[in-house]
Protein backbone atom coordinates (compact mmCIF):
# COMPACT_ATOMS: atom_id res chain seq x y z
CA UNK A 1 0.00 0.00 0.00
CA UNK A 2 1.63 2.86 -1.31
CA UNK A 3 0.55 6.83 -1.03
CA UNK A 4 -1.06 8.24 -4.44
CA UNK A 5 1.63 9.97 -6.49
CA UNK A 6 0.74 13.66 -7.99
CA UNK A 7 -0.83 12.65 -11.31
CA UNK A 8 -2.87 9.88 -9.58
CA UNK A 9 -4.64 12.49 -6.81
CA UNK A 10 -5.41 14.82 -9.87
CA UNK A 11 -7.17 12.36 -11.47
CA UNK A 12 -8.85 10.98 -8.02
CA UNK A 13 -9.44 14.53 -6.73
CA UNK A 14 -10.88 15.75 -9.99
CA UNK A 15 -13.45 12.90 -10.10
CA UNK A 16 -14.59 13.35 -6.73
CA UNK A 17 -15.21 17.30 -7.50
CA UNK A 18 -17.67 16.00 -9.43
CA UNK A 19 -19.83 14.99 -6.40
CA UNK A 20 -18.46 16.38 -3.47
CA UNK A 21 -18.71 20.28 -2.39
CA UNK A 22 -15.45 20.85 -0.52
CA UNK A 23 -12.91 18.79 -1.21
CA UNK A 24 -10.47 19.98 2.04
CA UNK A 25 -13.03 18.81 4.07
CA UNK A 26 -11.87 15.08 3.25
CA UNK A 27 -8.38 15.71 4.23
CA UNK A 28 -8.47 18.60 7.22
CA UNK A 29 -6.90 17.32 10.60
CA UNK A 30 -9.68 15.26 12.63
CA UNK A 31 -10.06 17.02 16.59
CA UNK A 32 -7.63 14.01 17.83
CA UNK A 33 -5.06 14.82 15.39
CA UNK A 34 -5.27 11.90 12.72
CA UNK A 35 -6.44 12.54 9.55
CA UNK A 36 -7.23 10.97 6.54
CA UNK A 37 -5.12 10.11 3.71
CA UNK A 38 -5.80 8.08 0.38
CA UNK A 39 -3.78 4.91 -0.30
CA UNK A 40 -3.34 2.78 -3.25
CA UNK A 41 -3.06 -1.42 -3.54
CA UNK A 42 -4.10 -3.04 -6.32
CA UNK A 43 -4.90 -0.40 -8.71
CA UNK A 44 -7.90 -0.08 -5.86
CA UNK A 45 -7.48 3.62 -3.95
CA UNK A 46 -8.50 3.87 -0.46
CA UNK A 47 -9.77 6.27 2.27
CA UNK A 48 -8.35 5.63 5.39
CA UNK A 49 -7.05 7.44 8.46
CA UNK A 50 -3.11 7.83 8.54
CA UNK A 51 -3.03 5.90 12.00
CA UNK A 52 -4.70 2.76 10.32
CA UNK A 53 -2.51 3.35 7.42
CA UNK A 54 0.96 3.43 9.44
CA UNK A 55 -0.06 0.07 11.38
CA UNK A 56 -0.96 -1.43 7.44
CA UNK A 57 2.57 -1.14 6.73
CA UNK A 58 3.51 -4.43 8.57
CA UNK A 59 1.67 -6.36 5.89
CA UNK A 60 2.93 -7.46 2.71
CA UNK A 61 1.22 -5.75 -0.26
CA UNK A 62 0.13 -8.96 -1.25
CA UNK A 63 -1.57 -10.15 2.09
CA UNK A 64 -3.63 -6.72 2.72
CA UNK A 65 -6.99 -7.47 0.97
CA UNK A 66 -8.42 -3.93 1.71
CA UNK A 67 -7.93 -0.93 4.60
CA UNK A 68 -10.20 1.59 4.80
CA UNK A 69 -13.31 2.33 2.47
CA UNK A 70 -12.28 1.38 -1.34
CA UNK A 71 -13.22 4.91 -3.26
CA UNK A 72 -12.78 3.33 -6.78
CA UNK A 73 -10.33 1.69 -9.00
CA UNK A 74 -7.58 3.63 -11.04
CA UNK A 75 -7.63 1.96 -14.74
CA UNK A 76 -4.80 0.85 -16.91
CA UNK A 77 -5.33 4.05 -19.05
CA UNK A 78 -5.14 6.66 -16.01
CA UNK A 79 -8.67 7.38 -15.06
CA UNK A 80 -10.73 6.62 -12.30
CA UNK A 81 -13.82 4.84 -11.93
CA UNK A 82 -15.55 5.19 -8.46
CA UNK A 83 -17.29 2.28 -6.64
CA UNK A 84 -20.28 2.02 -4.71
CA UNK A 85 -18.63 0.97 -1.55
CA UNK A 86 -17.25 5.19 -1.44
CA UNK A 87 -21.43 6.69 -1.47
CA UNK A 88 -20.77 6.66 2.14
CA UNK A 89 -18.42 9.69 1.42
CA UNK A 90 -19.74 10.98 -1.64
CA UNK A 91 -23.83 11.27 0.40
CA UNK A 92 -21.75 12.88 3.37
CA UNK A 93 -20.10 15.91 0.70
CA UNK A 94 -22.75 15.55 -2.21
CA UNK A 95 -23.20 18.65 -3.80
CA UNK A 96 -26.17 17.93 -6.20
CA UNK A 97 -29.09 15.98 -4.54
CA UNK A 98 -31.64 13.48 -6.40
CA UNK A 99 -34.62 12.18 -4.22
CA UNK A 100 -36.79 9.59 -5.92
CA UNK A 101 -40.26 8.09 -5.05
CA UNK A 102 -40.51 4.53 -3.95
CA UNK A 103 -41.96 3.31 -6.90
CA UNK A 104 -38.47 4.60 -8.70
CA UNK A 105 -36.05 3.26 -6.39
CA UNK A 106 -36.61 -0.36 -6.80
CA UNK A 107 -36.28 0.12 -10.54
CA UNK A 108 -33.42 2.53 -9.82
CA UNK A 109 -31.97 -0.73 -7.48
CA UNK A 110 -32.26 -3.06 -10.23
CA UNK A 111 -29.40 -0.82 -12.59
CA UNK A 112 -31.85 1.50 -14.30
CA UNK A 113 -31.20 5.58 -14.81
CA UNK A 114 -33.38 7.34 -13.15
CA UNK A 115 -36.64 9.11 -14.88
CA UNK A 116 -38.51 12.14 -14.21
CA UNK A 117 -41.75 10.16 -13.02
CA UNK A 118 -39.26 8.67 -10.70
CA UNK A 119 -37.96 12.08 -9.26
CA UNK A 120 -39.48 13.14 -5.84
CA UNK A 121 -37.50 16.28 -5.71
CA UNK A 122 -33.95 17.04 -6.61
CA UNK A 123 -31.45 20.07 -6.01
CA UNK A 124 -31.81 23.63 -7.80
CA UNK A 125 -29.28 24.74 -10.29
CA UNK A 126 -27.84 21.49 -11.11
CA UNK A 127 -26.07 21.77 -14.03
CA UNK A 128 -26.11 19.06 -17.06
CA UNK A 129 -23.53 16.24 -16.34
CA UNK A 130 -22.57 17.00 -13.26
CA UNK A 131 -22.42 14.13 -9.91
CA UNK A 132 -25.32 13.75 -8.20
CA UNK A 133 -25.94 11.53 -5.31
CA UNK A 134 -29.09 9.71 -5.65
CA UNK A 135 -31.46 9.36 -1.89
CA UNK A 136 -34.67 7.48 -1.08
CA UNK A 137 -37.40 9.77 0.28
CA UNK A 138 -36.44 9.02 3.38
CA UNK A 139 -32.84 10.63 2.85
CA UNK A 140 -31.05 7.25 2.75
CA UNK A 141 -28.43 7.06 0.21
CA UNK A 142 -29.16 4.38 -2.66
CA UNK A 143 -26.47 5.23 -4.90
CA UNK A 144 -24.92 8.00 -7.33
CA UNK A 145 -24.72 9.35 -11.20
CA UNK A 146 -24.68 11.87 -13.12
CA UNK A 147 -27.24 14.53 -15.13
CA UNK A 148 -29.09 13.90 -17.83
CA UNK A 149 -30.14 17.75 -17.86
CA UNK A 150 -30.03 20.72 -15.83
CA UNK A 151 -32.83 21.21 -13.19
CA UNK A 152 -34.60 23.67 -15.62
CA UNK A 153 -34.63 21.27 -18.79
CA UNK A 154 -35.64 18.25 -16.96
CA UNK A 155 -38.85 20.12 -15.61
CA UNK A 156 -40.26 19.87 -19.23
CA UNK A 157 -39.04 16.65 -20.03
CA UNK A 158 -41.61 14.04 -20.43
CA UNK A 159 -42.26 11.92 -17.60
CA UNK A 160 -40.37 9.15 -19.43
CA UNK A 161 -37.42 11.57 -20.01
CA UNK A 162 -34.05 10.05 -18.39
CA UNK A 163 -33.47 12.91 -15.57
CA UNK A 164 -29.84 10.89 -13.63
CA UNK A 165 -27.64 8.29 -15.74
CA UNK A 166 -26.75 5.23 -12.68
CA UNK A 167 -23.57 5.33 -12.28
CA UNK A 168 -23.42 2.54 -9.55
CA UNK A 169 -26.26 1.75 -7.03
CA UNK A 170 -26.68 0.24 -3.58
CA UNK A 171 -27.71 -3.23 -5.82
CA UNK A 172 -24.69 -3.37 -6.86
CA UNK A 173 -23.53 -5.31 -4.09
CA UNK A 174 -25.97 -8.09 -5.12
CA UNK A 175 -25.18 -8.30 -8.38
CA UNK A 176 -21.47 -7.72 -8.19
CA UNK A 177 -20.57 -9.75 -5.24
CA UNK A 178 -18.24 -11.92 -7.41
CA UNK A 179 -16.04 -9.16 -8.99
CA UNK A 180 -16.67 -6.00 -6.35
CA UNK A 181 -13.46 -7.07 -4.25
CA UNK A 182 -11.82 -9.61 -6.71
CA UNK A 183 -8.57 -8.09 -8.28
Amino acid sequence: MRPLTEPETKVVFDKLANYATDLKTLITPLEDGDRYVFRLNHSRVYYVRLSIANMATSITRDALLSLGTCLGKLTKTGKFRLHITALPILAEHARHKVWVKENGAQPFLYGSNVVKAHVGRWSEDCPEHSGCVVYSMADVPLGFGVTARSTAEARRLDPTGIVVFRQADCGEYLRDEDTLFAG
